[in-house]
């Protein structure tokens, strides 16, 4: 299939099961918080390396994590139990996206000054939402994404500390749980999210989770 290519002046998306099969959409446009809005409502986000042009996906197969399923191992459970975990939402979301984004610019990272302010402004809107885990008193780690209704979207996770990302990624878990949200999209499958609990999903079940959570 062709990439379509965006009109930065006018809002919209092809039909997300256009999709190539590695899940590429779409190209171009821009990450205002409306366009924003209105890809990750039907399952899209922009993903692309500096100086690139914005790439938008919508993958036909999608990895989430449903809340109420969250795996914490025993060893997690022991270090939460010896140690005194704290966890803030929405603490200081400016500082955890741009955590995110220098613990990974020496081995590469998608977060560029425009990706950085645009989630920024999302978050302005109500639109995202971060998670600060602390340990011993001391930032231990923390991770953002996009909120919409009772869905999260992950974007990014770090650690500064042992087991600071999990740490955060359970408490998120547990606050969407309490809140009924219907799941926490992954986007991208790894070893390290399937082993907290992350299955794949078809893009129907998927949507169907995203219309249930939205609407």
């Amino acid at each position: 299939m062709s990439v379509y290519l965006l009109d930065k002046d006018h809002i919209s998306f092809p039909n997300p099961r256009l999709a190539d099969d590695d899940g590429l959409l779409a190209i171009g446009g821009d990450l205002c918080v409306e366009r924003l809005l209105l890809a990750y409502i039907n399952g899209i986000f922009p993903w692309y390396n500096p100086g690139e042009d914005i790439l938008w996906w919508c993958p036909k197969e999608r990895f989430i994590i449903r809340p109420d399923k969250i795996h914490v191992s025993h060893s997690m459970k022991k270090y939460m139990k010896h140690h005194d975990v704290q966890v803030v939402i929405n603490g200081d979301f400016r500082k955890v996206i741009h955590t995110c984004r220098e613990l990974r610019e020496e081995t590469g990272t998608w977060i560029t000054d425009e990706m950085e302010e645009a989630y920024c402004k999302m978050h302005d809107e109500g639109c995202a939402m971060s998670v600060e885990a602390f340990s011993d008193g001391e930032l231990a780690g923390g991770l953002y994404g996009v909120c919409i209704g009772r869905c999260f979207f992950g974007e990014s996770m770090f650690s500064l500390k042992e087991n600071g990302s999990k740490i955060a990624l359970i408490s998120l878990a547990r606050y969407c749980a309490a809140n009924n949200f219907t799941m926490i999209d992954c986007q991208m499958h790894t070893e390290h999210l399937e082993s907290m609990g992350g299955e794949r999903v078809s893009y129907d079940e998927f949507m169907e989770l995203l219309d249930s959570g939205i609407n």
